[in-house]
């Protein structure tokens, strides 16, 4: 089946608002074989063609360091008479309209974005945006599956990002954007089709499902048959009473399309009914009968808008979906449809749409009149969307499978997303499981659903309010299991009858008197665990069962509470963890291995106060594209105060597996979760890489050190009588640290030339952390301004002097040092030094003359007194009237 594209309308400032027409990105190709001279972005407008593409702007965008690396303008051009547009390599064909180099497109992990015609640019270089974007892709290759999360945040927030698989085709392939189902799109690999529809892949039933269905006249359905072989039964249900009207049997022996001849001349009104299809004989499904509450395997449910069928029968045949709504012309001609979305899913209308009859062939899809909607990057809060992670994904958080009464009428089972924001459910699948059996008692996919901006998403009974409501009584009480998965295709379909590709969650539960091992269902699903009990005497009301833990999978994470849905659970209380003492902080961190050196692995050593208790406190660790592994601490610190975490048995605590790191961060959660959010306190941290997003996720002032040191480095924390320094030297696990000595010191004496390319004389940084800064580049050893804290530096006539010893943390360093030190290019020459030393002699001596003439002139005006007072006579007379008035007289 070929089926034809239209396109997706990701319109920002009319959300919710349905539109005619739209631009949209249809097809990408990155990666051609050897050279890449084929690659080329295909735009596709659905509506009225040619149109102008004047406003619009193309964005190509780097994963790494989410910044644009190519824009181009579109103003000027215009689509096809078809409505494609292509950008690509000139050795394309057919030509695209505008040219781009060879190896232009990257291969991922990067974007393509579309944005207009109203928007602000993003210069070249520019960090990405949201504002004014309509459609976008973010992919990656399968070499690297990771570090496009930043770009999906902002462009495409809540999807995953879209992996190309190299190996799905001999020879090219490309990205290619298909039809699935209503207003949902997805991409899929197929061969490159520039400006040409799209080879999108038919979907594959696993049994059987509904094909076509023509009810005009002398109606028929037509049945795709997988490899499913047995009875099969066709029920048509009249929707004014939700009671059986016709039941046919069909009997598959072999793969193939099959029409069924179905009479609706019973049908009290021919604007509405129902079709489902089941596993089983028509003895199951008598005339007149109920509507079945067990699970059909297909179903197609439509109406007018006057004729519309009741909520209990769409919720039990195609729960979370419309139903089909018919035109005036389908009242005259009668209805007839065609299933042409390629989504893998069944019980959904929106799968169908009118087109020509093709009996016994491929659905004859070749357009859709369809432009779908996505949403924007920006939620009703204002929050920015965070980064999703691979692995971070959808939890069961609350589940209510037996409220009191006999009406069942507040069952519900509510999911989250841990990142507590409003995030899409695209290829997210529920699946019930009966215990008895083994068997899926009910699936349900949710494409196209999104959570609440607070990360929930709840499913039940219509009394409590659900996103998606299903008939009263689904949800058994036990022993079952409710099971998350995500997938592309119905997880029943992988043919066992308990699923386990694409786990992601499950909950084994049981009643009061029920087995209490359901051993098929927790080997499979939650090995070595015992299921839940729901008790229902445990609360004087109703109880549901809490997720209170984050461990996925781990059924000790639950607690029988009372209901809260779309709230917080009601765990009990954790007692508040005390913070840590002041001074607990990292004080190494190593890439090595402690025991053999040439096996690389790394460490991280904390210090603190001796028998510190750990409570709280996490290790996190952050990829270079910003992915984070959290490590909750235990124990605690040692008498002599180290606490040591690596993968080695000397270590207090074992490491997970962790990629390539640019940070660490040491945090302190009261709540004793073991994840640092929000409300925790960042205690200490350490960036050893250039990327400039760490800082920004850590918000903290951490000590940046970019590691780029040889491969035996540690770095360890040495104190000083300013900030805190961290040095590069050999690893010293549960020792003290190697911090610069003066047993080990080289004496330093330099005079460097002005026009030396490591030094600059008009720089005017004149101070010890400019001098090891200078060392550093020449010997790239390790040193800090802790190691010349003795070097005393000046700078005279442009020239730059170093006069002390230079500290170092080992010989080895030390040798390095004085070997980087004897260099005599560093060294002024011997007339420069004259000319220095002349031009301060010059100084001197002007200041020695202006010293003597001082000198003179004091020793002159002394010299003129003492004359003054000699040659002055003196005054006999009065010295003896002063004589006789100190005599007394003698009466």
């Amino acid at each position: 089946m070929r089926v034809e594209l239209s396109l997706v309308c990701v319109a920002l400032m009319c959300i919710f608002k349905q539109t005619s027409s739209c631009l949209i990105i249809s097809e990408v190709n990155c990666d051609n074989p050897k050279l890449d001279t084929q690659e080329f972005v295909e735009l596709y407008y659905e509506g009225t063609n040619p149109t102008s593409l004047d406003g619009y702007t193309l964005v190509f965008y780097n994963g790494k360091g989410d910044s644009a690396y190519r824009i181009i303008d579109l103003s000027g051009h215009h689509t096809d008479q078809r409505g494609f547009f292509v950008v690509g390599s000139s050795e394309l064909t057919p030509q695209p309209a505008i040219f781009l180099p060879p190896n232009s497109v990257q291969n991922g992990p990067d974007a393509i974005a579309l944005y207009g015609p109203h928007w602000a640019p993003v210069a070249e270089g520019g960090l990405v945006s949201g504002v004014g974007l309509l459609d976008a892709v973010v992919y990656t290759s399968g070499k690297s599956r990771d570090g496009a999360d930043g770009l999906a945040s902002v462009l495409t927030p809540g999807s995953v990002t879209y992996v190309e698989d190299e190996a799905a085709l001999e020879g090219d392939e490309s990205i290619q954007r298909c039809w699935q189902s209503e207003n949902l799109w997805s991409f899929y690999t197929g061969p490159p089709t520039p400006a040409w529809v799209n080879h999108c892949p038919p979907p594959t039933p696993a049994e059987a499902w509904i094909n076509e269905v023509n009810l005009g006249g002398s109606g028929h359905v037509e049945l795709s048959v997988g490899m499913a072989t047995g009875s099969f039964s066709l029920v048509l249900y009249d929707v004014t009473t939700d009671l059986i009207s016709t039941s046919l049997e069909f009997i598959a022996k072999e793969p193939g399309i099959f029409a069924i001849p179905v009479n609706t001349t019973n049908l009290s009104g021919p604007q509405s009914a129902a079709l489902a299809l089941y596993k089983g004989p028509v003895s199951d499904f008598p005339k007149d009968g109920p509507l079945s509450h067990e699970q059909p395997i297909d179903a197609f449910v439509y109406g007018d808008s006057a004729h519309m069928p009741s909520d209990n029968l769409t919720e039990t045949l195609i729960p979370g979906r419309k139903p089909f709504i018919l035109t005036e012309s389908f009242l005259t001609a009668g209805l007839h449809v065609s299933r042409c979305g390629v989504a893998e899913w069944t019980r959904d209308p929106g799968l169908f749409v009118t087109r020509p009859r093709s009996p016994g062939k491929p659905n004859d899809c070749v357009w859709f009149q369809s432009c779908p909607l996505n949403t924007t990057s920006f939620t009703e809060s204002g929050r920015i969307q965070p980064p999703i992670h691979s692995d971070v994904d959808f939890l069961l958080n609350e589940i209510n499978t037996d409220s009191p009464g006999g009406a069942e009428d507040e069952e519900f089972i509510e999911l989250w997303h841990p990142s507590g924001f409003r995030m899409s459910l695209d290829f997210i699948w529920l699946v019930m499981i009966n215990g008895q059996t083994g068997m899926v008692y009910y699936e349900l996919e949710l494409n196209g659903y999104y959570t609440d901006d607070d990360g929930y998403f709840l499913i039940g009974s219509s009394k409590v309010g659900p996103d998606i409501r299903i008939p009263l009584n689904t949800i058994q009480n036990g022993p079952d299991a409710i099971v998350l998965y995500r997938s592309k295709s119905p997880p029943s379909k992988e043919g066992q009858n308990i699923p386990k590709s694409g786990l992601l969650d499950a909950v084994v539960y049981r009643t009061r008197g029920s087995d209490k091992k359901v051993s098929a269902l927790t080997e499979a699903l939650t090995p070595g665990q015992l299921p839940l009990l729901e008790d229902i005497s445990a609360l004087p009301t109703d109880e549901t069962l809490s997720r209170c833990g984050a461990e996925r999978l781990d059924l000790n994470a639950f607690r029988v509470t009372s209901p809260t849905p779309r709230k917080q659970n009601n765990c009990p209380p954790k007692p508040t963890i005390p913070p840590p003492p002041e001074g607990l902080v990292i004080n190494e961190w190593s890439k090595t291995s402690l025991v053999n050196q040439s096996q690389e692995s790394l460490f991280v050593e904390l210090i603190g106060p001796p028998s510190t208790p750990l409570n709280g406190l996490v290790l996190v660790f952050f990829g270079e594209d910003a992915t984070e592994w959290s490590v909750p601490l235990t124990g605690s610190t040692g008498s002599d105060g180290l606490y040591l975490v690596a993968n080695d048995s000397r270590a207090d605590q074992g490491l997970p597996a962790l990629g390539h790191l640019g940070a660490v961060l040491l945090c302190f959660e009261p709540s004793g979760s073991g994840f640092c959010g929000s409300n925790s306190r960042h205690l200490d941290g350490l960036v050893f890489s250039n990327d400039p997003k760490l800082q920004g996720i850590l918000q903290l002032n951490t000590t940046h050190f970019l590691y780029t040191l040889f491969s035996a480095a540690s770095l360890s924390r040495c104190a000083s009588d300013g900030p805190v320094l961290w040095i590069a030297s050999q690893p010293t696990p549960r020792l003290p640290n190697h911090c610069p000595s003066p047993a080990f010191s080289s004496s330093a004496a330099l005079c460097l030339q002005p026009d030396n390319n490591n030094w600059q004389s008009g720089s005017g940084n004149c101070a010890q952390e400019e001098f090891a800064v200078l060392l550093e580049r020449l010997c790239n050893c390790g040193i800090s301004s802790l190691h010349v804290k003795g070097v005393n530096v000046s700078c005279e006539a442009g020239r730059f002097y170093a006069q002390g010893s230079v500290l170092a943390v080992s010989d080895q360093q030390r040798e390095r040092i004085s070997e980087m030190l004897s260099d005599n290019k560093l060294s002024c020459s011997a007339e420069q030094e004259r000319q220095v030393h002349g031009a301060g002699s010059s100084v001197a001596l002007q200041v020695g003359l202006v010293l003597a003439a001082l000198l003179l002139f004091a020793l002159g005006a002394a010299l003129f007194v003492f004359l003054y007072k000699k040659r002055r006579p003196a005054d006999y007379l009065s010295m003896q009237l002063s004589e006789q008035a100190e005599t007394p007289l003698d009466l």
